[in-house]
């Protein structure tokens, strides 16, 4: 691959010349500038557009760090953030991570490396305090008390507590929980509220009924077989994935499980599927908060304050419950 050095062979000219038509300087000479530009394509000279980037400090492309992109909850985010990278120019790379702390560690040896200008953690298992050790910006989707970080969060444990209070106020007390995964800071806020929302009601709590690696449609359907066994059975499940809740719903409509008379069911998320099956759902903005996790982050690269943002979210009410 022919380099500066002889495109300036070629056009007679010299490397100072060729670097500034390359980077359109203004002070070169018409013949000069057309000399360059010939012998380039003589030479069929490519551009090497990350190496410029990196002689101006910046990668132009941003890292997500993320444990999959199978969860409908990631794939929502990483949406909305492609949405707002497209329309700034910038490219994203993915780290999937698998909640493997060395790929988390590798992604930040990227942004020191500056093979990225800037990581936003959509999730990980990364404790907050070793964050401490890495320069650059980093924005992470999750509340923390660390100041050094830009975050958007969800209210995970307001909201999750405020669907306990809704399932309650029908009148259910025997209520199971189903979660991606029973570790991690939004699990834990979930737990957290679901203990406390038993407690105050005088109900027992169930470690059976807090149930987790479900995310898909076929993880909704074992969930229907493993309540159908359950000897005392809940009359509600809360489930915090809108595709889990479907699967769910439509292995006990083919059981002929009566749908909310016999078991009630409350998801979170809002995607299109909820909406097609009629699902109560909490809509907690996923996609809104993977665009404004973009914009943040780039005022972050840019150098201007750090912020912290919470979103809202809502019950939007159908008929499972």
């Amino acid at each position: 691959m022919a380099n500066i050095k002889d495109i300036a062979e070629k056009a007679g000219v010299s490397i100072t010349t060729v670097s500034r038509v390359i980077n359109n300087h203004p002070y070169v000479s018409e013949d000069k500038r057309n000399r360059v530009f010939e012998a380039m394509e003589a030479l069929a000279y490519t551009r090497n557009i990350h190496a410029v980037h990196l002689s101006k400090g910046y990668s132009n492309m941003i890292g997500v760090v993320l444990p999959t992109i199978n969860l409908p909850y990631f794939a929502e985010l990483i949406g909305g953030i492609a949405d707002a990278a497209e329309g700034s120019g910038i490219h994203l790379s993915l780290f999937q991570t698998n909640y493997d702390i060395q790929k988390e560690i590798f992604a930040l040896t990227q942004l020191k490396e500056r093979q990225v200008d800037g990581l936003i953690f959509c999730s990980k298992a990364l404790a907050d305090e070793r964050l401490m050790d890495w320069k650059g910006p980093i924005l992470l989707c999750q509340n923390s008390d660390i100041g050094r970080f830009s975050t958007i969060s969800i209210p995970h444990e307001q909201a999750f507590r405020y669907g306990l209070d809704y399932l309650m106020a029908k009148g259910h007390k025997k209520i199971a929980i189903c979660l991606a995964r029973k570790k991690g800071m939004n699990s834990h806020f979930r737990i957290k509220a679901y203990r406390e929302a038993l407690e105050e009601i005088g109900e027992a709590f169930h470690e059976d009924w807090v149930i987790e690696k479900a995310i898909s449609i076929n993880d909704g359907k074992a969930l229907f077989h493993k309540w159908k066994n359950w000897k005392e059975k809940p009359t509600a499940i809360f489930v915090a994935n809108d595709q889990v809740s479907a699967g769910l719903l439509l292995e006990a409509k083919a059981r002929r499980v009566l749908v909310p008379d016999e078991l009630a069911i409350l998801s979170v998320d809002n995607h299109e599927i909820s909406q097609s099956l009629g699902i109560t759902t909490i809509d907690i903005q996923t996609k809104e908060m993977g665009k404004q996790a973009f914009a943040m982050l780039e005022k972050r690269i840019q150098g201007q304050p750090i912020e912290k943002k919470v979103l809202d979210y809502r019950l939007i009410e159908r008929s499972t419950v």
